[in-house]
C-alpha cells in the first residue's frame, strides 16, 4: 500500500469513528497516527475521498464521507437552490455551507464544459471552458444538478 493509500485509509477510518469539525483537527489526528500532512495535501485527500462537511444536529458541522463511486454530482442535487448565468459566468446558489462540497463534486466530474469553479459559502462561480456559452452550461448543470427534464 502506498503512503497516499495508507493516509487515505487512515482518514476514512478517522471520519467513520468520530466527528471531525476542521481540517486542522484532522491534521492533528493524522499526525498522531503517524501521517504528517500539509493542508493542501489533506484538501486533495478529502476531495478524492468524496468527503464533505455536513451539519450536525447539535450545531456546527463535521466531515463525512460521501459517495465516491459513480457520478460525483449524484448526491448534491438536493443542496442546489438555483443555477443562473450572466452571459459569462454560471452561478450556482446552494444551501448554506454546501458550496465547497458541490464545487469539489463539479471539479471531480471533470465536465468538458467547465474550466473551473470558485466556491464561497452558499454560492459557486463556474467558468465555462473556452467556446462554451454560459447559457448552455447553465442549462446542462440545471439538468444534471437539479435533474430537470431535458
Amino acid at each position: 500500500m502506498s503512503a497516499t493509500e495508507a493516509r487515505r485509509a487512515a482518514i476514512r477510518a478517522l471520519l467513520k469513528r468520530r466527528e471531525v469539525g476542521t481540517q486542522e483537527e484532522l491534521r492533528a489526528l493524522l499526525a498522531r497516527a503517524g501521517h504528517a500532512v500539509t493542508q493542501a495535501t489533506l484538501s486533495r485527500d478529502l476531495a478524492a475521498l468524496g468527503a464533505r462537511r455536513a451539519h450536525r444536529a447539535s450545531g456546527g458541522s463535521a466531515y463525512e464521507l460521501g459517495e465516491v463511486a459513480g457520478d460525483p454530482l449524484h448526491a448534491v442535487g438536493a443542496l442546489i437552490v438555483d443555477v443562473d448565468h450572466n452571459g459569462t459566468l454560471v452561478v450556482v446558489r446552494c444551501a448554506t455551507g454546501a458550496a465547497s462540497a458541490i464545487a469539489v463534486a463539479l471539479d471531480q466530474a471533470r465536465l468538458p464544459e467547465v474550466i473551473g469553479t470558485i466556491a464561497g459559502d452558499d454560492t459557486i462561480f463556474i467558468a465555462p471552458a473556452r467556446g462554451q456559452a454560459a447559457a448552455k452550461v447553465a442549462t446542462m448543470l440545471r439538468r444534471r444538478l437539479i435533474q430537470e427534464p431535458s
